[in-house]
């Protein structure tokens, strides 16, 4: 029986107490307190509502190539887990601007009112999506479902949309519901040389320095959101994840890992393999070796976390 249903019992069953002692009342010398039955009453609602807090909504944010999938893969594997991945309600990176028919996606709301012959305002996509939002997580939370949304940072950060000037989605969440988030990071030197190597540098100039600014930019929107590395992850796997199920408030289990690569989403583009564990670097061209010399950004950056430049 769900809380909903026992508190409506409860009241019925009081309502119904409180009409029997109001009959024997009236037939009885004995006088009741007017304010006694009623404040008894509410007093049993209020603790009634009180058990039922709302479940909170929890998010990822990371950038791409740091890390984040197989983080997220055993987020999802954990027990009652629901992660959709990567999302960005104002991403405009899965949006048609050759001329050529839009790309076929009937589910998608947001990306068919880009598509429309009349510009829509970006608020009208916010509410569209916090719209969705609210109610998915009303509907899973009482089949006892933990929806988990991973960010697609990328979209906002590493394009050249104009951060400054849009909201993030935790931004948006954050104003929305009660949430959990947490930030993972990776060295930003392998981070972008996997990006370079996916062919995913797609703001300009495309250089580390670059880069490591708008990385910077990324984690001055999240201050005061709890920040895990990648590096500690898979050095120790199973004793992260437990913490990021304590930042998280999701209930942790070590066969989480055993499960992880069996999961399958969305930006599932790392090297291969099911065992976590550290990777070696990718070789690290001559140019931008002398670039990371050079970005005070980039040793900024790596200082914010204790990272060797």
């Amino acid at each position: 029986m769900t809380i909903d249903a026992m508190a409506q019992d409860l009241a019925a069953e009081l309502e119904e107490t409180l009409r029997q002692l109001e009959s024997y009342r009236r037939t009885d010398d004995a006088s009741v307190p007017a304010e006694a039955l009623p404040s008894l009453l509410q007093q049993c609602q209020e603790i009634c509502d009180g058990l039922e807090q709302p479940a909170p909504l929890r998010s990822l944010h990371h950038f791409a190539c740091s890390g984040g999938t197989v983080i997220a893969k055993c987020i999802s594997a954990l027990p009652n887990s629901i992660v959709v991945s990567e999302i960005d309600p104002l991403s405009t990176m899965g949006v048609n601007v050759t001329g050529w028919a839009p790309r076929f996606a009937p589910t998608d709301l947001i990306l068919g009112l880009r598509h429309a012959a009349r510009a829509v305002d970006d608020a009208i996509f916010v509410e569209i999506f916090k719209s969705s939002i609210n109610a998915a997580h009303a509907g899973l939370s009482k089949q006892g479902y933990n929806l988990v949304l991973r960010d697609h940072a990328h979209s906002h950060f590493c394009t050249n949309t104009d951060a400054a000037s849009r909201p993030s989605l935790h931004e948006i969440l954050v104003s929305e519901l009660p949430l959990r988030s947490v930030v993972t990071v990776r060295h930003p030197l392998d981070s972008f040389l996997s990006l370079t190597a996916n062919g995913w540098l797609h703001f300009e100039p495309a250089t580390l320095d670059e880069y490591s600014r708008r990385y910077l930019a990324f984690l001055d929107r999240h201050v005061g959101v709890p920040v895990v590395l990648y590096e500690d992850f898979v050095q120790a796997p199973e004793q992260v994840l437990e913490q990021l199920c304590s930042l998280l408030d999701l209930p942790f289990s070590p066969l989480a890992l055993d499960f992880m690569p069996v999961i399958r989403m969305t930006g599932d583009s790392g090297r291969s393999g099911g065992r976590i564990s550290a990777r070696r670097r990718r070789d690290v061209p001559q140019e931008l070796d002398q670039d990371r010399n050079d970005s005070h950004d980039y040793h900024a950056l790596c200082a914010r976390f204790g990272y060797d430049p």
